[in-house]
């Protein structure tokens, strides 16, 4: 070998600290100028089976899985056949031998190494130690990481690791020439910040104002909740870990009434639960933000799996009709701007605003550029009541003002019910219409904040590739990779409403591929609903794996020649 760009998978039954060594490694690997990405597949279980990370390790940023293994360290006698779709003639393999059991194993005894170290405690930060030899990374700079990571500890801990870490690496330095990878250091990638999707989600609903979370525990969307809950009482964030689904987003709305700025995390699941309370704050014009990080369903379905079958269920969540708006991030960056964006959207409209993401997303990080962190929380857009206040006021802008008890000296009614302008119970057809009337313009009025779909590629596309929420960046390296003629990719992290633009968009395209981690296509049918386009061909994947970037590179093109459009 002799690579620019590495992928390094570990592999192991739960329990073996697959996710500890990833942690240590990913973060020794930015320290030394190189750009990294992570991604982990693990099963539903505290013990056994088998987890995984890739590691993605480059001169260049990258932001994607890929199927490809250049090194592949196995800790459990299940690691290679789980992997063995991954596995080419040109993977290095390391482990025990003895517990692999394969030939083609370079043997490394593990279990003899720990035995002289005094504990199996000590397999994880031997790992590190063969990776960062074969990084080529100095091993001071593991040794200080590992010295002030063990710190608290007490010297003796630390002695003991770095050891530890002293014969892996001594082992991968053998080994390195084997790999040949060399990647130029850039020094600035030192200062970029290393964050999963779970971490900018919550960072984000922190810079939009929120100070009030609640969830009952479901995977992939239980990380959020804890990342807000790590620095709840830093940042004044009520955390609060409820009974059920139902009285989660109860709770929720009960909260913006009060006049705090909450955020719901949960999964498709959970959400279920939630639908009659997102009809709850339709009507009531209550601002509502939920983060729902997908799964693969129906029912329990893979927890820990990843896939994007949930946008049917936000866009039509709840009886009747009303607004709700749809982000679905692509970037860490864009989960933490949009998490921010959809406190302000929630507040400003009085509507559900739904975050859509996924486990592959919640769960993978990377460097990236700091964020432009606000020197003030939003404004809050409560007003102050008078006497003669009514909650649901007919107004030119068809917004009316929102008022909170005590705030004022105005009574806040809102009510499940159809009500007048001062939140009374109304059944005449007078009523009905113009408050139905004023709910249904924030259709209209939200126009002027939708963000548009980003086309990458020539302006003068005859091939159109589709793509929304997290599946944007494996897309775009695919394609970036394929190099087709006349190829551009349009990715969605609006979904909904839909971008008027769309329209636009397809009628300048001969062909058209959809490209979606869920069986049946859900943005195509939404787009084919919306601009009355046909889109036969879509491109699906719903085993509760993540698209890899050399599976796209394959089918899009062979797509693309059988698509209609």
């Amino acid at each position: 070998m002799n690579l620019s760009e590495i992928s390094l998978v570990l592999a192991g039954e739960a329990g073996q600290g697959i996710q500890s060594i990833e942690l240590i490694l990913t973060k020794i690997v930015k320290k030394s100028g190189l750009h990294v990405f992570a991604t982990k597949e693990y099963m539903s279980r505290v013990r056994g089976g088998v987890n995984s990370t890739e590691i993605r390790v480059s001169e260049q940023p990258v932001r994607a899985y890929v199927d490809r293994i250049d090194v592949l360290i196995g800790l459990n006698s299940e690691a290679l056949p789980h992997l063995a779709k991954r596995i080419t003639p040109q993977t290095l393999i390391l482990g025990e031998k003895s517990v692999l059991r394969d030939e083609r194993v370079v043997d490394l005894p593990f279990a003899e190494w720990t035995k002289e170290l005094g504990s199996p405690l000590y397999a994880n930060t031997i790992a590190v130690g063969l990776c960062t030899a074969l990084l080529g990374i100095e091993e001071t700079i593991a040794r200080d990481f590992m010295t002030q990571h063990f710190a608290k500890k007490g010297a003796e801990v630390v002695e003991a690791n770095l050891k530890a870490l002293d014969r892996g690496y001594q082992e991968g330095a053998k080994l390195a020439p084997r790999v040949g990878f060399q990647a130029r250091r850039d020094p600035e990638v030192q200062k970029k910040l290393m964050l999963t999707g779970a971490e900018a989600v919550a960072l984000g609903a922190v810079a939009g104002g929120c100070n009030y979370a609640c969830a009952y525990p479901m995977s992939p969307g239980t990380s959020v909740l804890e990342m807000l809950a790590s620095f709840s009482k830093k940042m004044g964030i009520l955390v609060e870990q409820v009974e059920d689904e139902i009285g989660v987003v109860n709770m929720a709305i009960g909260a913006w009434y009060a006049g705090a700025k909450a955020l719901v995390t949960t999964s498709g699941g959970g959400f279920a639960l939630m639908t009659e309370g997102v009809s709850l704050a339709g009507i009531a014009e209550s601002p509502l933000v939920v983060h729902i990080a997908q799964r693969p369903g129906p029912g329990t379905g893979l927890p820990t799996k990843t896939e994007q079958a949930d946008l049917h269920l936000a866009i039509n969540a709840g009886h009747g009709e009303f607004l709700r708006i749809v982000l679905a991030p692509a970037t860490i960056e864009e989960g933490y701007d949009l998490a921010r964006r959809a406190f302000l959207l929630a507040d400003h409209y009085q509507v559900p605003v739904f975050l859509l993401t996924d486990q592959f997303f919640v769960d993978s990080y990377y460097d990236t550029e700091p964020f432009a962190v606000p020197t003030s929380l939003p404004r809050s857009e409560v007003v102050t009541t008078t006497a003669d206040y009514k909650r649901f006021a007919l107004t030119p802008s068809g917004l009316s003002p929102r008022g909170i008890p005590g705030h004022g000296q105005g009574l806040v009614k809102l009510d499940s019910d159809e009500h007048t302008e001062d939140g009374f119970i109304a059944e005449d057809e007078e009523t009905r219409n113009a408050m139905n009337a004023k709910r249904l313009s924030r259709f209209e009025l939200v126009k002027a904040d939708v963000l548009e779909p980003k086309l990458t590629g020539p302006s003068d596309y005859e091939n159109l590739v589709i793509s929304w929420g997290s599946t944007g960046p494996t897309v775009q390296e695919a394609l970036d990779v394929a190099k087709l003629p006349k190829t551009a990719h349009l990715h969605y992290s609006w979904v909904w409403p839909l971008p008027d633009s769309t329209a636009g968009y397809l009628a300048k395209a001969k062909k058209v591929v959809v490209v979606e981690q869920n069986a049946t296509g859900q943005l195509a049918d939404v787009i084919q609903m919306k601009t009355c386009v046909p889109l036969t061909r879509r491109l699906l994947k719903s085993s509760g794996a993540v698209f890899g970037v050399e599976e796209l590179v394959r089918d899009i093109p062979k797509h693309l020649q059988e698509a209609h459009r």
